[in-house]
């Protein structure tokens, strides 16, 4: 028996989860006579190419079959492909492939386009380190492997084409490791700030509990981002100083920072990056700047009140809706921020995650349904 080393659907759990009509074709094709097949794989969307874990769990599936693919790669992992570009060719018996394609498919497609989403994100703000904060939006523990996988993709290529800081981690422990690290990274939710009653207390308590832990502090719980910034600066004089303290924003976008409105959002930018201003081109990339939640601006006036009182060397973390759209205006307002959590490089649109492979040979010749022509070999 050979053992099955991928993640993902077992051999056992694989047939439950597959279409029904390609485990008829299995079946028919197994009592009527084989045939080798050749499948391209493509989407309908420019992507990123995350393959790696839908190729090593396809594969790992036909080895459990006693079978052997021929995988033709035709780019390697992190390269751009177009929309409708073939990304491989898999050649093997028609009775080991025909069932398998629905979980090659849901592992292929939703990768390809988080890493394409993170690699954009690297790209707008390559200085500023990345948190992959993903897992508590995915539908499961496989769609948080996919995501954290896709990211660091992403990631990976931006910090080879750019020398950007890239993501540097994740939440979870669990795929932790496609960010090089043996665990997750994080401090404090909310509910550790209500329960311990004042953002100060919470740091305390933490400080205390993890003292090897780096600390991140949220600050947004009761509305006093800039009070309890600076009295949690205060207390910790010598993570302050080290650079060891980082505050946190996360302010919904029900309501301005403190000390924040429309005019002093104005005004905050006008002081630190008034090209900002002069070069926003929608309604939306004006709200990211100045509007409600962690807009440029809120970075740029957290960041003032901290030097304005010595704490010159305290980071500022920031979360909340980062996806492309944001990094790219916090990108041209120069946004003081040193790290970015975010889940938001997880698609938005679910239908462009959709990967599709058509058979184009059977024994060798030529063959595919009509309007998919350009996917075979030349």
């Amino acid at each position: 028996m050979i053992k099955f080393v991928s993640s993902g659907p077992t051999p056992e759990t694989h047939p439950s989860l597959t279409d029904t009509y390609l485990k008829h074709t299995r079946d028919v094709v197994r009592v009527n006579g084989d045939c080798e097949v050749t499948y391209a794989v493509f989407m309908r969307r420019p992507v990123t190419f995350a393959g790696r874990l839908a190729i090593e769990w396809i594969s790992a599936m036909a080895a459990t079959r006693g079978s052997e693919l021929q995988i033709d790669q035709l780019y390697t992992e992190g390269a751009w492909i177009g929309a409708g570009e073939p990304m491989c060719y898999i050649t093997g018996s028609l009775s080991v492939l025909v069932d398998l394609e629905t979980i090659f498919l849901q592992r292929l497609g939703p990768a390809c386009v988080a890493a394409y989403n993170a690699y954009n994100m690297c790209m707008e703000l390559p200085k500023i380190a990345f948190l992959a904060m993903d897992a508590r939006h995915c539908a499961g523990s496989e769609m948080a492997e996919l995501m954290a996988y896709g990211a660091s993709v992403g990631s990976a290529k931006a910090k080879a084409k750019a020398n950007a800081v890239g993501f540097v981690g994740c939440a979870a422990d669990a795929t932790a490791h496609f960010f090089g690290q043996d665990k997750g990274i994080g401090t404090m939710p909310h509910a550790l700030i209500g329960y311990a009653g004042s953002t100060l207390r919470a740091a305390e308590m933490f400080h205390k509990t993890v003292p090897d832990t780096p600390l991140t502090v949220l600050v947004d719980y009761f509305g006093q981002e800039i009070t309890d910034a600076l009295a949690v600066a205060n207390h910790f004089p010598d993570l302050s100083e080290s650079g060891q303290l980082s505050l946190r924003i996360d302010t919904h976008g029900g309501r301005y920072v403190e000390g924040l409105d429309t005019q002093a959002s104005y005004a905050v930018l006008e002081r630190n990056v008034p090209k900002a201003l002069r070069g926003y081109r929608t309604d939306d990339e004006l709200r990211l700047l100045l509007g409600t939640g962690v807009s440029a601006a809120a970075i740029w006036h957290m960041r003032e009140q901290l030097d304005r009182h010595g704490f010159t060397n305290v980071k500022i973390v920031a979360s909340s809706g980062f996806g492309p759209d944001k990094c790219r205006v916090f990108g041209l307002a120069s946004a003081p921020v040193d790290v970015i959590g975010t889940g938001s490089f997880l698609p938005q649109i679910w239908s462009q995650t959709y990967a599709t492979a058509d058979i184009v040979s059977y024994d060798g010749r030529p063959c595919v349904k009509a309007g998919r022509e350009f996917l075979i070999r030349k």
